[in-house]
C-alpha cells in the first residue's frame, strides 16, 4: 500500500500543523486505570457555525487552569486521521470575552494511559454523554499511524466515524451513540458500557 505523505498547505496558515490520531471506542476503563485515577477536567465549547473549540482544562490536584482556543479540521473528510490544527492560548479573561459566543459544550475526564509503550489519552465523558469512554493516541509519521493496529483494551476503531468528532458528539447522547453502532455494527456483540449500567 503506498502512503502518501502528509504536508501544510502553506493556506492553513503560519502556526497551523498536521495532528495524526487514531481513535478507539471503549468498553471500560482499561485497567488499571480508576475514575480516581490521575486526570485533568476539560471543558470544550464548540463554537456554533465554525471550526472553532474554546477549551477550558483543569488540574485537580493543583488546581492550575489553562484556557486555549483551538482551529481542527480534516483537509479529506473521507481520513479523519489526519487534521491541521492551530491552537492559541489564552488568559482567563480572553477565554471569558470568547465564551460569550453561541457554542455547544462537552465535559469530559481525560486519563494518561500507557500500553506496550505507547501514550494514549482516555476521555471517560459526562453529562448526557456519560457511558461514552474513547482512547485517542497520536503519531509522528504517516507511516507509523498507517501501520499501527487496533490496541487489546479497544472494542472498536472509530477514527474515520464523524460521529465521534467532537462537533458531532455534541448533539448526540449516550444513547443515541449505542444505539447507532448496534444498527450499524449487527456483526459485532451489542455495545454496552459499564459506566452506562
Amino acid at each position: 500500500m503506498k502512503i502518501e505523505k502528509t504536508v501544510v498547505s502553506p493556506d492553513f496558515g503560519k502556526y497551523a500543523r498536521i495532528e495524526r490520531e487514531r481513535r478507539f471506542l471503549l468498553r471500560e476503563l482499561p485497567e488499571p486505570l480508576t475514575r480516581a485515577s490521575r486526570h485533568v477536567q476539560i471543558w470544550d465549547n464548540y463554537i456554533t457555525n465554525t471550526r472553532l473549540r474554546l477549551r477550558k482544562i483543569r488540574v485537580p490536584e493543583t488546581k492550575e487552569y489553562k484556557w486555549k482556543l483551538t482551529q481542527k479540521f480534516a483537509p479529506d473528510p473521507e481520513d479523519l486521521s489526519r487534521t491541521v490544527i492551530t491552537n492559541t492560548y489564552l488568559s482567563r479573561a480572553e477565554y471569558e470575552v470568547l465564551s460569550v459566543f453561541e457554542g455547544n459544550e462537552i465535559r469530559k475526564n481525560r486519563y494518561p494511559y500507557e500500553h506496550d509503550g505507547r501514550a494514549y489519552g482516555v476521555d471517560v465523558f459526562l453529562g448526557a454523554l456519560w457511558g461514552l469512554i474513547l482512547a485517542e493516541t497520536s503519531f509522528e509519521t504517516d507511516e507509523e499511524m498507517e501501520r499501527f493496529t487496533q490496541p487489546p483494551f479497544a472494542f472498536m476503531d472509530v477514527t474515520n466515524d464523524p460521529m465521534f468528532a467532537g462537533g458531532s458528539l455534541v448533539n448526540l447522547s449516550f444513547e443515541e451513540i449505542r444505539q447507532k453502532i448496534t444498527m450499524n455494527e449487527k456483526q459485532k456483540p451489542e455495545f454496552r458500557s459499564q459506566n452506562s449500567e
